[in-house]
């Protein structure tokens, strides 16, 4: 059986044709944003499965929608104050021309979910010009994973308290199917569960012990019979985008958008929980024209997800006294 591991995989979600990604960062506030830009257009879907979501222009991805295609989408830190960062890419697009035709305008339509990140910084959440500047930095070049954009304040682990938490981040991961058609996701990681590898069924990130050198197993400690939840529960979510070149119609990226749930169970546990507002876009490009075998898409999906999660927590860096599972291996 050959590796996931090779030529044809380990890509990154800026190598879909017509996808481009910038990141705002801001380390003094510990928050930011990430924007995956669709300048030419893009059938577009999401799928919401946690109990505290904040979205944007998510009833027009409804396969049932008018709107065919979209032309951003914006992940953010600083809860429900980042999702003005979103306006800052519709500015964007605007000052380009770009955007869907009517009557004499033509409006850029940009979708985006925030995840709370204002337990780790300073009160200060990603705002217009944030997203503005992840525009003007977007590219069709890999880009940084870990502690940035909207990973910058992005934690996992917090069952047991905000004290005990890990730090959390984004990851990108891709791959080809050999049809010459490719899948690929991008995820800022935020949970309230621990992180686990999914082909091993290792725990890579879970609460802290008592002396906060060592990790508990969430699922554990959830689940004991003696469990008494923190009594300030923070607030969490995991969001990402997964983006194929795929012709789809938005019935199919509806479908994609639901299996990338699936890989976010894959490697967070518990996933969904009330306290997580765990949202996933799907955008096609339709830059290659095979048929879509809506199986093979929906098994790329959920790996996809499930690698870029394990990439976004072991490429995170300790910040805000939060420290990153790279230095507690040091440790």
């Amino acid at each position: 059986m050959t590796s996931l591991r090779n030529e044809h995989h380990n890509l990154s979600i800026t190598d879909i044709p017509g996808i481009k990604i910038g990141h705002y960062t801001d380390f003094n506030l510990i928050t930011g944003c990430t924007v995956i830009l669709t300048e030419s257009g893009a059938v577009g879907s999401v799928d919401v499965r946690g109990g505290s979501p904040g979205s944007r222009e998510t009833d027009l991805l409804h396969p049932t929608a008018n709107v065919p295609f979209i032309h951003g989408i914006v992940l953010s830190g600083g809860s429900a104050f980042g999702l003005q960062s979103a306006d800052g890419v519709v500015k964007y697009l605007k000052d380009r021309n770009i955007g869907h035709q009517a009557g004499n305008s033509k409006i850029p339509i940009v979708a985006g979910s925030i995840l709370f990140d204002l337990n780790i910084g300073l009160d200060m959440p990603p705002d217009v010009d944030s997203g503005y500047k992840a525009c003007i930095a977007a590219t069709d070049k890999k880009p940084q994973e870990g502690t940035v954009g909207a990973g910058t304040g992005a934690t996992v682990a917090k069952l047991m308290g905000f004290d005990h938490a890990l730090k959390g981040g984004i990851g990108t991961y891709g791959m080809s199917l050999g049809d010459g058609s490719k899948v690929a996701a991008i995820v800022a990681t935020n949970a309230i569960g621990g992180i686990y590898d999914y082909k091993t069924g290792a725990l890579i990130a879970g609460p802290l012990d008592k002396k906060l050198s060592g990790m508990l197993n969430p699922l554990e400690c959830i689940l004991d019979t003696n469990w008494a939840p923190p009594t300030s529960v923070q607030k969490n979510t995991t969001i990402g985008v997964i983006c194929t070149d795929v012709g789809l119609t938005k019935s199919q990226a509806k479908k994609l958008s639901a299996a990338a749930h699936d890989g976010l169970a894959l490697s967070v546990r518990p996933a969904h929980t009330v306290h997580d507002g765990d949202t996933f876009f799907c955008l096609s490009t339709g830059c290659n024209n095979v048929n879509p075998d809506m199986d093979r898409l929906i098994a790329a999906t959920a790996v996809c997800v499930a690698e870029a999660i394990l990439r976004s927590v072991r490429l995170a860096s300790s910040i805000g006294n939060v420290t990153a599972i790279a230095d507690l291996d040091n440790n």
